[in-house]
Formats: structure tokens, C-alpha cells, sequence
């Protein structure tokens, strides 16, 4: 079954482009958009199916090898980590599929657009399966191959190009050093597997060359995950990518690249070794991303450093080397999810009526888009912690776990980012109610579809502050599996 769904995960792009030919030749209408749609719901269903199978998995793991067994041959090993990235991914590029309907619907080339953006999410799910390196980049490289050719999408401004080429060159880097640390780590321990490596690397006493191995990994991970300093493609990113793509990139994308980063942190290395470095990282990347955002005027390029500081916040949860903490982590991941994804669409949908990005000429828009005004308002609250939305329960977890781990300062500097993130965040919602609109203009609403799926997430956003339970069982697992669930991957190996 699960080799099944796979296949019709990697052929998926070319159900979408053989839609899209048939579409073009026969002049079908949405012939395209429906197929992609379907598939997105498809991939849903099938994490939702899988997730069954490891649930009732006597070792909660399903392990399925590609052309021979470990180490020689490649392998997904899914768990409920897996699981937990999988379904983010495959939730959000469902919602950003039925989005795009609408918002792309006068762009050309859109069946190469539904191809890439469902290259993307199979790209993360194969990040997210991946049991091994050599599965891990090939995947890994299609996540990154799709993302820059998006963000570069709408090639006949030079401002997407040039963004494009950035992110491109620069995600490039990373790769490199990525694969230099897979030699690395090769060379150390023979082979790709994740398991293996861990049996040989986790007990291994500090040296040059695991501290090395280290660095290079948290440098190459840390540029798709928009580590601060290596953070600087993002910014210039989110604005010129089409909306939904935004959404997708600061969503879900820069969290799969966290994803590898913990993953290898917590597999191969004692969390002692990197405690310290890391909540260093955590206090520089969300306070930048703060300081940075409180400075932009353009509505999507301060939503770009918003998100280099919620990844900040999520660092906090890394650098605990405690459950407690990276249960924090990856609640903060789907939560940011939604929120991140609201507000990009959101935002979308107000460059879509107006084609305005600077906020102080957005005065008084939000009267004009009710029902969009109330999503971003939503988003941003959550984003700021604020109580009653899903934001402020995975908050509280990260910002109160330093406090079981010996680390204080992190807690009173979270708390002290988070606060000064309200003033952006409210500076927005001032103005899109307040104020008066340029004279003369006659703004509506967005279609119906771009209205739909913001106020979808941001209904989402308040059940999941108010009733926590569901979301925080489903991160818990994800948390206990990084944790506890090695030794269930060495015994399924060996």
C-alpha cells in the first residue's frame, strides 16, 4: 500500500502537465485546476492513510527500502515525525492549490505552475520520509529546483528574476555544503542510513571533525530554513513570488528545512554539543527578524522578516535538548503554518484588488475587505502570541521550556520579542481600519475562492486556542518519535 501511494506521489507532476496538454488542446476550462486539486486532496488522504498504518504499527515505524537493502539501498522511514511534516505540507499546498484558482486565473503558463507547486510539496514529503541521505538530497534538490523556478514565476518583471536568481544561488550554497557533509559523514561511519550514522556518531567524544560536521550541517540547513545570517534570500523572495507561493514558502518550506536540521541534530549528536550555539542562533534570528520587520513599509517584505523571527522562536525549542521543548517546535510549526499562510493569502488578496503592497497606503482598505481584513487580523494576533489563538499555546510551550533546561535568559528574551513584535503586527491592522481611502477608488473584495481559504485557516486558528488538544497530541508524537523513537529505527534496520 504504501509503495503504491508513493508512485502515484512521484507521477502526480505529470498527471498535472498531461491535464493541462488536454486542457490546452481541447480547450477545456479548469480541466487543469480541477486535476490539481484532486491530487492535493489525494495526497491529504494518503498521509491520513498512512498515519493509520504507522499508528498501528507494532514499532510505529514502516520502513520501505528503493533498490536493495541499508546501507547500500535508499529507504523512506516514516514515523510520526515524518507523518507530522508530511501532512503540513500536503495540507497547506491542498489550500494554496485551491487558492491559486482564483488568484492565477490571468496569469499564462499555468500548467506549469500546478506542476511546480506539486513538485514542491513531493519534493517535502520525500524530505519528510527520507531515511537516508542519499533519498534525503535527491528529494531535497526537487523541493529546492521548484521553489526557485516559483519564486522566479512571473518572469517578465525583472524583480521575480532577480530574487529568483538570489534564492537559486544561495540555496545552491547550501546544497553544497550539505553534500559536503554527507561525504563527511560517510567517511566517518560508511554509510547514508540515518540509524547507522547515529550508532557511530551519537557516543562519539567531542572532536575537530564532529564539530566540523556540525557546523557545515547547521550552515547548509540554516540557509533553507532562514537562519539568521544566513537569511537574506527570503526577504527579497516573499515579495516577488506569486502570493500563494509565499504562503507555501514561509508556511511550511523554511520549517521542512528546520525539519532536516533537528533531525540531524538529534540523530547524530548529543544535545549538549549544540545547546548553547543554538540559543544563540534563537536569540539573533528573532530579534533581526523582528527589528527588521518593525522597519519595512512593503506588506509582504514585512511578513518575510516576521517569519525569520517565528523561526527564531522555534529555534528556543531546539536548543532546550528537551521533549517538552521541541513539542513547542513543532506545534509553533503548524500553527505558524496556518497563521503564516493567512497571511500571506490575505495579503494577497489586498495586492490582488488594490496592487498596493506599502501599508501606509493601504489607510482604510479593511472597510472595503471586510472579510479579508478579519483573516490577517487574525493571523497577526496569533502571530503575536495573543491569547485565544493557536499562536499563543505554541508560545507559551516554547517560551516557558528554557526555564526545565537551565536557560532563563531565552524565556525573558522570547518574551520580550514577542511583545515587540505586536507593534508591526498592529500597525497593519491600524491602518487597514483606520483612515481614509484614496479618493475615488472603488475596491472590492476578493473572488470567492481567495476569501474562502483565509477565513477556512484563520476559523482554524481560534478552534485550535481554544481547543488545543487535538493539534498539541499530534506534535506530541512528533516530539516523542525524535526523542525515543531511534531505537524503534535501529531494530526495524538491524
Amino acid at each position: 500500500m504504501v509503495m503504491s501511494i508513493e508512485m502515484l506521489f512521484l507521477f502526480s507532476p505529470f498527471i498535472v502537465v498531461l491535464a493541462g496538454l488536454l486542457s490546452e488542446r481541447f480547450n477545456i476550462n479548469n480541466l487543469r485546476e480541477s486535476v490539481a486539486i484532486l491530487l492535493s486532496v489525494f495526497n491529504v488522504y494518503s498521509i491520513y492513510l498512512i498515519y493509520n498504518l504507522v499508528q498501528n504499527s507494532s514499532t510505529k515505524i514502516i520502513l520501505f527500502t528503493l533498490g536493495g537493502y541499508p546501507p547500500l539501498g535508499a529507504c523512506f522511514e516514516i514515523d510520526m515525525l515524518g507523518v507530522f511534516m508530511a501532512f503540513s505540507a500536503t495540507f497547506l499546498g491542498l489550500l494554496a492549490t485551491i487558492y491559486s484558482v482564483s488568484y492565477m486565473s490571468h496569469d499564462t503558463r499555468k500548467t506549469e505552475y500546478y506542476t511546480l507547486l506539486n513538485s514542491l510539496v513531493i519534493g517535502m514529503v520525500g524530505v519528510a520520509f527520507a531515511g537516508d541521505f542519499l533519498t534525503f538530497f535527491g528529494f531535497w534538490e526537487l523541493m529546492g529546483i521548484a521553489s526557485y523556478v516559483l519564486v522566479a514565476f512571473r518572469k517578465e518583471s525583472w524583480g521575480p528574476i532577480e530574487a529568483g536568481f538570489k534564492y537559486m544561488v544561495m540555496g545552491a550554497v547550501g546544497s553544497t555544503l550539505l553534500l559536503f557533509g554527507i561525504g563527511l559523514v560517510y567517511g566517518m561511519a560508511g554509510t547514508v542510513n540515518f540509524a547507522q550514522i547515529s550508532l557511530v556518531l551519537k557516543n562519539q567524544p567531542f572532536s575537530y571533525w564532529i564539530g566540523l560536521i556540525l557546523i557545515v550541517f547547521t550552515v547548509g540547513f540554516g540557509v533553507k530554513s532562514a537562519i539568521v545570517p544566513m537569511h537574506t534570500w527570503l526577504p527579497d523572495a516573499h515579495p516577488e513570488a506569486p502570493s500563494p507561493i509565499s504562503a507555501m514558502l514561509s508556511g511550511i518550506l523554511i520549517e521542512i528545512g528546520l525539519f532536516g536540521l533537528i533531525r540531524v541534530l538529534y540523530l547524530f549528536f548529543d544535545s549538549s554539543l549544540f545547546m548553547m550555539p543554538f540559543a544563540f542562533l534563537a536569540i539573533i534570528t528573532m530579534t533581526v527578524g523582528n527589528i527588521m520587520a518593525l522597519r519595512q513599509d512593503d506588506l509582504k517584505r514585512m511578513l518575510a522578516y516576521s517569519s525569520i523571527a517565528q523561526i527564531g522562536y522555534m529555534l528556543i525549542g531546539v536548543s532546550t535538548g528537551l521533549e517538552y521543548g521541541l513539542l513547542g517546535t513543532f506545534l509553533h510549526i503548524f500553527n505558524h503554518l496556518l497563521m503564516k499562510g493567512v497571511a500571506f493569502l490575505a495579503a494577497g488578496n489586498i495586492i490582488h484588488q488594490t496592487g498596493l503592497r506599502d501599508i501606509n497606503k493601504l489607510s482604510g482598505v479593511g472597510r472595503m475587505m471586510p472579510y479579508t481584513t478579519i483573516s490577517i487580523s487574525i493571523a497577526l494576533l496569533g502571530l503575536g502570541g495573543v491569547p485565544g489563538t493557536s499562536g499563543f499555546i505554541s508560545k507559551f510551550i516554547l517560551l516557558s521550556s528554557p526555564l526545565y533546561s537551565g536557560l532563563p535568559i531565552l524565556t525573558l528574551l522570547g518574551v520580550l520579542n514577542a511583545t515587540f513584535s505586536m507593534a508591526y503586527y498592529l500597525r497593519v491592522i491600524i491602518t487597514l481600519l483606520s483612515g481614509k481611502t484614496v479618493e475615488g477608488s472603488e475596491i472590492k473584495e476578493a473572488p470567492l475562492l481567495m476569501i474562502i481559504v483565509p477565513l477556512l485557516m484563520s476559523f482554524l486558528i481560534l478552534v485550535l486556542g481554544i481547543f488545543p488538544e487535538i493539534s498539541i497530541d499530534y506534535a506530541s508524537k512528533a516530539s516523542k518519535t525524535l526523542i525515543e523513537g531511534l531505537s524503534n529505527y535501529i531494530g526495524v534496520i538491524f
